[in-house]
């Protein structure tokens, strides 16, 4: 079950991969579609907030969360669970960059409302809260003891992920495929080593 839901995330990501790669006008129309529905007038309290949300998805602030997170993961003799965090966020970089390189997909024209370098696919932001996020929530549902304190976080870090990723399409720095896209490639990548933490 796990394996075939890795894969049908893996499916989808390619799939993604390939019309960025050899069609990208055949996604121009639902990426405008979501933009529009997304940006609106972009009102300044919205602006605020998604420039705030997106800060957590930064490269530098996924590091110190991961450091942070791990280091007292282990510190708290939670040494299997330190290195599936690490390891996620080790992964995270290496799929971020191989893979921007990859398909070399400019940033969308549209007014940018924050700095943004590089390739545009797949999100880095999305795809690096999937498995550092991620990895939270696979771990406090095996460590905590009060079910109903594991849902609640879970639902947090998850609602995190997912404004993370709207965040980046408000601001104009990515293409809602390229969302979509990091969070696919994320969560499979999460499915396969959460497999393994485990067993």
């Amino acid at each position: 079950m796990i394996n075939l839901i890795a894969g049908i995330a893996i499916t989808f990501f390619v799939f993604l991969g390939l019309l960025v790669r050899f069609s990208p006008e055949a996604l121009t129309g639902v990426d405008t579609s979501v933009q529009t529905l997304i940006r609106g007038n972009l009102p300044a309290i919205l602006t605020r907030f998604f420039k705030g949300i997106t800060f957590l998805g930064n490269t530098s602030t996924q590091i110190v969360i991961l450091l942070v997170l791990a280091s007292l993961l282990y510190l708290k003799h939670y040494k299997k669970e330190a290195l599936y965090l690490i390891s996620n966020g080790i992964l995270a970089a290496l799929f971020i960059v191989s893979l921007k390189y990859f398909f070399q997909r400019p940033r969308p024209s549209i007014s940018h409302l924050v700095e943004a370098n590089g390739y545009s696919f797949p999100s880095g932001h999305s795809l690096g809260m999937m498995l550092i996020l991620g990895s939270l929530i696979v771990i406090s549902c095996r460590l905590l003891t009060s079910k109903k304190l594991a849902y609640g976080l879970s639902v947090i870090l998850g609602l995190l992920i997912l404004l993370v990723g709207i965040s980046r399409i408000y601001l104009g720095v990515h293409y809602p495929t390229d969302v979509v896209a990091g969070f696919a490639i994320g969560f499979a990548v999460l499915t396969v080593t959460t497999s393994y933490y485990k067993r």
